[in-house]
């Protein structure tokens, strides 16, 4: 399993812009074959900021999903968005636990 996690950081200004490009793009992606979860959050109090998480089944699902077309949008949004930041990082699961 793969995990992707971490931060966008973007002008304010332009947050309502970035939630109505999210707002597609995660709908698309739940429907992907391998995607296990996918979630793109704004920060309560810094219109700035939004956390990424995203759980995959595999690499090549997650290939996928960098080449769809419903990502190609998002990407050229997020181009306009007024990016000031990304740490985005990639994890390799090899196990979980029930934490809670």
């Amino acid at each position: 399993m793969l995990i992707v996690s971490g931060t966008i950081e973007i002008d304010p200004a332009n947050h309502d812009a970035m939630v109505a490009a999210v707002t597609p793009l995660v709908e698309a992606t739940l429907a992907e074959e391998g995607n296990i979860t996918y979630g793109f959050w704004t920060h309560p109090s810094d219109k700035s900021l939004f956390r990424v998480y995203e759980e995959w089944a595999d690499r090549e699902a997650m290939d996928l999903h960098m080449a769809s077309p419903h990502m190609a949008e998002f990407l050229g949004a997020m181009a306009g968005a007024g990016v000031t930041g990304t740490d985005i990082v990639l994890h390799e699961v090899t196990g979980s636990s029930k934490l809670m």
